[in-house]
């Protein structure tokens, strides 16, 4: 009986050395691969920014996400991730365009001429300037493709209950859901600024 209860707890005792030391392998960051590389970009010049995310992409870097906001050392910041995979050639397979202005009127006029060129809308915040702020959109074209081209419609409006109507009345004409954001513009106030888009 004692032999039995001995071995008994010896093979207790077994597992649980091999289950802690396979946690401690899966927990040490010696064992852990890493997939993926990220780069973080931030700048309060927002005109510069475009600059570095074409530096990025052709570097195989492709864009995740875009923020704005305060930063301890920065003041306000638009703040960019781009991701690329860490094995592989890295080869540059995108292009970009920032898109950056104070009027929404004019913001419609220049995501639909980068939609014409064949760019897709990826993220888009408010970015809050020394003086004023300006609605920022981030527009994507895969390189080596034939583009799929949309036509876009940007709503701008300070009540919620009417982009609701006009979300809709866009739906209805086949448009759909891309982004949107939320801000104080130059013209239109604090506003809720939505960007739609259907097939051409």
């Amino acid at each position: 009986m004692f032999r039995l209860v001995a071995g008994t707890l010896f093979l207790i005792s077994c597992s649980v050395m091999i289950v802690a030391q396979d946690r401690a392998r899966i927990s040490s960051p010696a064992a852990m691969k890493v997939e993926f590389e990220y780069k973080l970009l931030a700048t309060n010049r927002v005109t510069t920014m475009e600059n570095e995310m074409k530096a990025a992409a052709s570097a195989g870097y492709r864009f995740a996400e875009v923020i704005s906001g305060p930063t301890f050392w920065g003041g306000d910041e638009a703040m960019i991730v781009m991701v690329r995979p860490r094995d592989g050639d890295h080869k540059a397979r995108f292009d970009y365009k920032l898109l950056a202005t104070s009027k929404t009127s004019t913001m419609q006029k220049e995501l639909q001429e980068a939609g014409d060129a064949g760019y897709e809308h990826r993220g888009q915040s408010v970015f809050q300037k020394r003086v004023g702020t300006e609605v920022i959109a981030i527009l994507e074209r895969e390189l080596d493709v034939k583009p799929k081209l949309w036509e876009y419609k940007l709503l701008a409006t300070k009540k919620t209950s009417t982009m609701q109507k006009e979300m809709m009345e866009a739906a209805e004409a086949g448009y759909q859901f891309v982004g949107f954001s939320t801000g104080p513009t130059l013209f239109g106030g604090s506003e809720v600024v939505t960007i739609m888009r259907r097939p051409r």
